[in-house]
């Protein structure tokens, strides 16, 4: 378990004393679509169209913003985007195998177009106890106000739209859920700052509200975090455990199985801020 500083701490307990838990369990997001060629997209537009790379109206504030949080190098800080976003095909297994564990009428489930920013920034996000983002996460440990998660970054007919979650918007978020799960690669990082700990992704939504952020220090796999966060949800959700115990559990879990052995696949999540 880790805490950006002990000053945090006091603030999120101060902050949710007596606080109402949300009347639903579990809202996920994930499988976003990230390029205009994936599968998802519509099949039906002219060739004309198609190759002219239609462009949704906030396209110009997009490129201006993909360009900001993108464009990699010593200067810049960015790690995450040196390789554009590929499809993460595990993330809707883990979806699936989570949202299973709540009856229907307590959880949300936003997968593929739905799985953006506009989905995010929704006040409906605020009734959920647990709020679950599987996919790509974009670290600057230089400038950590241009991090972020990377949402859905076309719409249907593949016209390109703003889909990354920036730590601007995180910060301005109502988000009073127990815990958020940033299932991403290196969400748990950020610039340090002396007396402050680190500012990044989970200091953004302990500011929104929740007091609990589970978050990776390093590229995860793809398949070995849907695995392990099946078992992290199945502590939590159907046999009682705290966040803390039941992350600790799943990840002894699947440390016990061959193929996931090496810590490089199960001990890169950790547990950020309260862990009563």
């Amino acid at each position: 378990m880790s805490l950006p500083s002990a000053s945090t701490l006091a603030t999120l307990r101060r902050e949710t004393a007596g606080r109402k838990p949300a009347a639903k369990s579990l809202a996920v997001l994930a499988d976003p679509v990230f390029t205009d060629d994936d599968t998802r997209v519509r099949r039906d537009l002219g060739k004309a169209v198609a190759q002219s790379k239609t462009r949704s109206p906030d396209s110009d504030e997009t490129d201006v913003a993909s360009l900001q949080m993108t464009t990699s190098g010593r200067e810049t800080g960015v790690i995450g985007a040196e390789g554009g976003f590929g499809r993460l095909l595990s993330t809707r297994r883990e979806a699936a195998a989570i949202s299973a564990l709540v009856p229907e009428h307590e959880r949300m489930r936003a997968l593929d177009f739905e799985a953006s920013r506009t989905t995010a920034l929704r006040p409906e996000l605020g009734e959920y106890r647990i709020v679950h983002f599987a996919t790509h996460g974009l670290l600057n440990n230089v400038h950590p106000e241009l991090s972020g998660i990377v949402l859905s970054l076309v719409d249907k007919e593949g016209r390109t739209q703003d889909g990354f979650l920036r730590l601007q918007d995180i910060y301005n978020l109502k988000l009073p859920a127990e815990l958020v799960t940033l299932s991403a690669c290196q969400t748990g990082l950020g610039k340090e700052i002396k007396g402050e700990g680190l500012i990044g992704l989970t200091r953004g939504f302990m500011y929104a509200g929740a007091p609990r952020v589970v978050a990776s220090l390093w590229k995860v796999d793809d398949l070995a975090t849907a695995e392990l966060m099946k078992l992290f949800y199945q502590g939590m959700l159907k046999e009682g455990l705290p966040a803390g115990a039941a992350l600790r559990a799943a990840q002894l879990e699947l440390s016990k199985q061959k193929r996931w052995a090496s810590p490089y696949f199960w001990a890169g999540f950790v547990l950020h801020g309260e862990w009563k």
